[in-house]
């Protein structure tokens, strides 16, 4: 069993490919093996994270989910427990091996209910697991979950809160809120982006003795996408100068929104860029920002974009649509953010030129939120909300760029790339300006030579590592951010 702590790389799975790999283990090992180990692993973890617990609620649905939890509860009972089970399912309409799992907690002597208990230290839920992706809780299931989360007792979900889709991350108007979840044989997508990490808590993967194991053969399953990890730390040449690390031009920061530019540029120095250059659209109010007489101001129609990484948008209200042409036409990379993504969703001509960027292969980075996504795709916010992942693939395929769909469990998509979730990051981040930074991050990555898509994945990688250990009682504030997000300085 592993506690994913979001250090190292991991695969998910759609419900699909999980069922694939569930198939091939059942026909290769003895009946019930599986459903034998999951309730076994679902125990021993109840028992580690609520050792004091006495009294269990577990609810078990009609389905192997609850087949599961069954399983759970003879363990529990053996080792002094006292679980009492609600089941929605019965013996003569359940599943083989949740029917095989009811009598044997019965045989062991687990005290079985039609309602809750009143009093109880811990909650399985075992109720759908990823049955969830086909099936919205009603009826006395969705009573349940209403007092498991009204409870408060803790909450254990065996292999996915029920009402939270395994594939999307989307909720059911009734779903589970876990302290942890406990996904079996493969890890799913929906529990790290969208609504997953509200709802999953920690999570916990046990494959069930058939990832390692040579007698049980698991089909080739192409996961759905990866899990980030932390990127390796590499070191800068000794013999390096400015030059080795590119030039970042920041182009924004429109009439009362020029902090917004600021905050990219300073992103992309802390970043490490060899030299960042702002054009502002404002009509140049700044010639030097002495907090960072670093920065270079120049007029835009002076600044060289076949030379430089630009990083466009960042404030640039409906003044970006001027430079944004030109931008899209000659720079080397470029990162586009925010009104600069609105400018080309309302613009045929900018659209044809953001899609001719990918027949030339040049380095191309969208940073949308749900909204902005949206807009490109002639779609609503929700929709894009209800399955990140897709849209995400959607908008990489449609302008052959590599796309950062922003929200808790950031995409990042490209042609011929398996998509990568972030699982850094926190509420924190909902502030003012942040977004601004992660551009400026991801800019400076591009100017050292970084490939578009590894480069915006460590830019939202580190950027949500920054939020999970800021200083907790010091207010993150975007301008903060951009200082030591890039170099964590957060650490000291």
């Amino acid at each position: 069993m592993l506690k994913i702590d979001f250090r190292a790389r991991h695969a998910l799975y759609s419900v699909d490919a999980t069922r694939r790999i569930e198939h091939a283990a059942q026909a290769a090992l003895p009946p019930h093996t599986l459903m034998q180990r999951a309730g076994l692993a679902v125990a021993q973890l109840a028992l580690a994270i609520a050792p004091h617990a006495r009294r269990i609620w577990i609810a078990c649905g009609p389905g192997n989910n609850g087949g599961d939890g069954l399983e759970a509860a003879l363990h529990l009972q053996h080792w002094g427990k006292s679980p009492v089970v609600t089941w929605l399912g019965s013996p003569g309409k359940a599943p083989k091996d949740a029917a095989t799992s009811y009598g044997r907690a019965v045989e062991a002597g687990v005290s079985f209910t039609d309602t809750p208990p009143q009093d109880y230290d811990l909650c399985i839920d075992a109720l759908l697991g990823i049955g969830s992706d086909h099936r919205a809780p009603e009826g006395r299931m969705a009573h349940w979950i209403n007092l498991m989360n009204a409870g408060p007792a803790p909450v254990l979900a065996v292999d996915i809160p029920t009402g939270l889709q395994s594939d999307t991350g989307a909720m059911a108007q009734h779903s589970v809120t876990a302290r942890h979840t406990l996904s079996l044989l493969t890890l799913k997508p929906g529990l790290f982006t969208a609504h997953g990490r509200d709802a999953a808590g920690t999570v916990w993967l046990d494959e069930l003795d058939t990832g390692h194991n040579p007698s049980v053969a698991r089909p080739i399953a192409t996961p759905t996408a990866w899990l980030a990890g932390a990127p390796d730390a590499v070191a800068r040449r000794h013999a390096s100068h400015k030059g080795s690390f590119g030039d970042v031009a920041v182009v924004g920061g429109a009439e009362g929104m020029t902090g917004a530019a600021l905050l990219a540029a300073s992103a992309a120095l802390y970043a490490g860029a060899g030299r960042v250059f702002v054009g502002l659209l404002d009509g140049g109010s700044l010639k030097v920002d002495l907090s960072q007489p670093e920065l270079m101001f120049r007029p835009i129609d002076r600044l060289d974009f076949k030379a430089m990484t630009v990083v466009c948008g960042c404030g640039g209200g409906d003044a970006i649509r001027g430079p944004l042409a030109r931008i899209l036409a000659t720079s080397a990379a470029v990162v586009i953010d925010a009104d600069a993504i609105n400018s080309i969703a309302n613009d045929s001509q900018l659209e044809t030129l953001l899609l001719t960027r990918g027949k030339r292969l040049a380095a191309t980075v969208l940073t949308p939120h749900p909204l902005e996504a949206a807009r490109l795709l002639g779609r609503t916010a929700a929709e894009v909300q209800h399955d990140r992942l897709a849209a995400a693939q959607q908008l990489a395929q449609r302008f052959d760029c590599t796309v950062v769909l922003k929200g808790s469990g950031t995409v990042i998509a490209a042609p011929g790339q398996t998509p990568v979730i972030n699982p850094t990051g926190n509420a924190r981040l909902a502030t003012a300006g942040t977004g601004d930074v992660l551009a400026g991050m991801v800019g400076a990555r591009l100017a050292e030579g970084l490939a578009a898509f590894t480069a915006a994945s460590q830019a939202v990688y580190q950027h949500g590592l920054a939020a999970e250990h800021w200083h907790i009682d010091t207010p993150l504030v975007a301008g903060s951010l951009a200082r030591q997000a890039p170099t964590g300085a957060w650490l000291d």
